[in-house]
């Protein structure tokens, strides 16, 4: 799945094209390196998000096309 589909599926960022926006302004960061919205992630990734001064870490723990949002928080552990 694309980064940019799982930031807005595990509702880590709201929207999709925000998401898409955050990769192109390398605001996004897999294992380490700024990733495009393209990025297609796998399980045991380490996505980094910086929101202003803040700072968001987390690692994949499943990939699902969809989420309810009582769901969506077991997409990922924040580290």
């Amino acid at each position: 799945m694309r980064i940019d589909k799982y930031l807005k599926v595990s509702r880590l960022i709201k929207r999709r094209t925000v998401a898409g926006d955050a990769c192109g302004s390398e605001r996004v960061s897999v294992n380490g390196r700024p990733v495009k919205a393209s990025y297609q992630v796998k399980v045991g990734d380490i996505i980094e998000i910086a929101f202003g001064q803040r700072s968001l870490k987390v690692e994949v723990l499943s990939i699902n096309e969809t989420a309810k949002k009582d769901e969506a928080p077991a997409m990922y552990r924040e580290l």
